[in-house]
C-alpha cells in the first residue's frame, strides 16, 4: 500500500494543482482568478456550502479520488481547523483516442492545510474528496455545473494512506 506524508501546504507546492487562496495579512483586496476556470461555456457558476461534521481518522485510507473535468473547484473556510488536500497528476493515457489516464497514485501528493487556507483545484485536476481533521468545519465551494455526468468524476485507486507529519 502506498504511504503518502502530508507536507505543508504552500503555493509554491500547490502550483502544478491549482492555486492556494489565503487572505492578505495588509489590507486591500487580492484576486483568486484562477478559482473561477471554466471550459464549457454552457455551464453556469455554482456557489455552495458545505459542513464536514465528521474528522478524518488518521492515519487516512482511501481508495478513491475525483476530478472535474472542465472545471476549476475552490474551497473557502469559514470556519475550520487543520484539513487534507490531496492530488494526483494524470496517469499516461490507457488506451486509443484518450488524452490522459486517470490519477497517478505513485506520483500523488498530500498536503496539510491550515485553518486560513483555501484552495482552488484547477480544471481537470485529479484530487481526493474533501477531508478535514481536528473539529468540524464549514467551507464555502465554487466551481461550475451543467448538470450532466460531465461535472465531476469519481474512481477507484489501489488503496493508499496518509499519515501525518
Amino acid at each position: 500500500m502506498m504511504i503518502l506524508r502530508a507536507e505543508p501546504l504552500t503555493s509554491a507546492a500547490f502550483l502544478p494543482y491549482g492555486e492556494v487562496i489565503e487572505c492578505p495579512d495588509i489590507a486591500g483586496r487580492t484576486y483568486f482568478e484562477d478559482a473561477l476556470a471554466n471550459l464549457r461555456p454552457h455551464a453556469r457558476p455554482s456557489l455552495s456550502l458545505t459542513v464536514k461534521d465528521r474528522p478524518a481518522t488518521m492515519p487516512l485510507r482511501s481508495t478513491t479520488m475525483e476530478r472535474h473535468e472542465y472545471s476549476s473547484q475552490s474551497f473557502i473556510p469559514q470556519q475550520a481547523g487543520r484539513w487534507l488536500v490531496i492530488v494526483a497528476p494524470h496517469a499516461p493515457p490507457r488506451g486509443a483516442g484518450q488524452t490522459s489516464g486517470g490519477p497517478d497514485m505513485a506520483r500523488a501528493r498530500a498536503f496539510l492545510a491550515g485553518p486560513m487556507q483555501g484552495v482552488t483545484f484547477g480544471a481537470n485536476v485529479w484530487h481526493h474528496p474533501f477531508t478535514v481533521l481536528d473539529v468540524p468545519a464549514r467551507f464555502v465551494v465554487t466551481m461550475w455545473r451543467d448538470g450532466t455526468k460531465a461535472d465531476e468524476e469519481f474512481v477507484e485507486v489501489p488503496e493508499f494512506t496518509v499519515e501525518l507529519p
